[in-house]
């Protein structure tokens, strides 16, 4: 197989691991509205991407093996697995973790606005979690007297 090919067939490898590892983050990314349509396409890209990426590694690989001394080449092979890797880690899960080490004050201390939303649990004591403070994480895991508790937005 001649170089230039090589290098072509590499060229579609990575391009392939790019786009399934970076088209579901750009569309699915917080605070961003989603189309129908490219959520969509989004959803699919991540269900067949796990294949996609199988076939697009091995070939690269496989291609690779071929001009090992080729730094280059090993390079694009080298890229397009990680880039397949790397679409393995939920990067949502790493943005939105629970807030676990929370700590109250009384309501005449706190610092909201008066029109700041909060969500308010009531069990025996009550607790309000300002959105503005919970917006990024979106889960708080807490006690309430004595009663475990999750509060979402």
């Amino acid at each position: 197989m001649s170089l230039k090919r090589r290098y072509l067939i590499l060229t579609v490898c990575l391009t392939t691991a790019l786009l399934c590892l970076a088209y579901p983050i750009y569309v699915i990314r917080p605070f961003r509205h989603q189309g129908a349509t490219e959520l969509q396409a989004a959803l699919l890209v991540m269900r067949f991407r796990g294949i996609v990426e199988l076939v697009a590694s091995g070939v690269a690989v496989t291609v690779a093996i071929g001009a090992w001394r080729k730094v280059s080449v090993i390079a694009l092979a080298t890229m397009s697995i990680l880039f397949a890797g790397l679409s393995r880690v939920n990067v949502y899960e790493k943005m939105f973790h629970p807030i676990t080490n929370i700590t109250f004050g009384a309501a005449g201390d706190s610092k909201l606005d008066g029109d700041e939303k909060v969500i308010a649990i009531a069990i025996g004591a009550a607790r309000a979690y300002p959105i503005r403070s919970i917006s990024y994480h979106h889960i708080v895991n807490d006690v309430v007297d004595g009663v475990p508790v999750a509060a979402t937005y």
